[in-house]
């Protein structure tokens, strides 16, 4: 019995979504089953590709001083870009129902959380200007930020 292009079509896109994201290796099979219909499986292990991209707050960004507070929400960054005055404290709050962290990557000020769960925050006062790149280590390329210190 032949289940026409849209069984075709939903095949194909379902081992594509299996294969993207960054995956380095998809193997692809189909086998009879009992009733003669052929079976698709699609198998993949998923590597994060290539380093993070950090995006520069614009030169027109207003300048935040104190508190100042970014979400971890479903699995990206919110603001990922900030310009802030020496002497706030960032404040970051995990809004995800699995951990996060904040990694520094160079810069002024070394930022190292550790693994934080679901309502958890993590907060530091910036002490010295520069441009400091973060990531969360468990998820960096679709959670990285850049945090620009100015006096």
């Amino acid at each position: 019995m032949s289940r026409g292009p849209g069984a075709a079509l939903a095949c194909c896109v379902l081992a594509a979504a299996a294969g993207g994201c960054g995956s380095s290796a998809t193997k692809s099979s189909s086998s009879p089953s009992p009733s003669g219909a052929s079976t698709h499986t699609v198998t993949s292990s998923l590597k994060p590709s290539g380093t993070p991209k950090y995006a520069s707050p614009p030169s027109s960004a207003a300048v935040q001083s104190g508190s100042v507070q970014i979400a971890y929400r479903q699995i990206s960054i919110r603001p990922d870009t900030l310009k802030v005055r020496v002497g706030s404290t960032i404040t970051w709050t995990n809004y995800d129902s699995v951990e996060h962290n904040v990694t520094s990557q160079g810069g002024p000020q070394r930022l190292a959380s550790g693994n934080f769960g679901e309502g958890a925050t993590f907060a530091v006062k910036l002490s010295k200007p520069g441009i400091i790149h973060y990531l969360c280590t468990i998820h960096p390329t679709s959670m990285n930020g850049t945090i620009e210190v100015v006096r």
